[in-house]
């Protein structure tokens, strides 16, 4: 009976020895990559808060704290330099876009005063902006915004602000000065 004890202790022990042999436990890129598996279904799920919390976690699970706090400053440094850069130059294109309004407006009575016999509209003041339709009824910015995206322009004969998809309309029926 001792024997059959003894048999049955070093077939248990067996099986518990070789157990972690079989199913090894997951490696630090393999719980990485599981992360950012989860991380990018739950972009697709509109999540993004817990996606990035999953990547997060899957950089310290194979860089650690350090790895995790550095991408973390990188990412933060890329997004204050990319939103400076963007102000930057809407600011630069909303310059441009009403000096671009102005310069054309301007030059509407000039070419309206040299050709008396073309008939139109009674010519535009030199702002038109704040005569128009929009600025009358306090949306002046959008001109500037139609304009400065390049979805629009200032016709330079009559002064209207017209959708790049609707110039050749605009000239041929619209424009009375053409």
């Amino acid at each position: 009976m001792d024997a059959n004890d003894v048999d049955m202790m070093d077939t248990d022990a067996a099986p518990a020895t070789s157990s972690p042999s079989p199913s090894p436990e997951p490696s630090s890129i393999d719980v990485a990559r599981g992360l950012l598996t989860v991380a990018r279904q739950l972009i697709d799920q509109g999540k993004p808060s817990e996606a990035l919390q999953a990547v997060l976690t899957a950089m310290r699970a194979k860089g650690g704290e350090a790895a995790a706090l550095q991408a973390l400053n990188r990412a933060k440094e890329l997004y204050r330099n990319k939103i400076h850069e963007t102000t930057a130059a809407d600011e630069l294109a909303s310059l441009f876009a009403e000096c671009a309004i102005a310069e054309s407006l301007h030059a509407i009575p000039e070419s309206s005063s040299t050709s008396n016999n073309t008939p139109g509209p009674p010519s535009l003041e030199p702002d038109a902006t704040e005569t128009s339709i929009l600025a009358e009824t306090g949306r002046k910015q959008v001109v500037l915004d139609a304009f400065s995206d390049g979805s629009s322009f200032v016709c330079q004969q009559c002064g209207g602000l017209v959708s790049n998809d609707r110039k050749d309309e605009h000239y041929a029926f619209w424009c009375g000065r053409c």
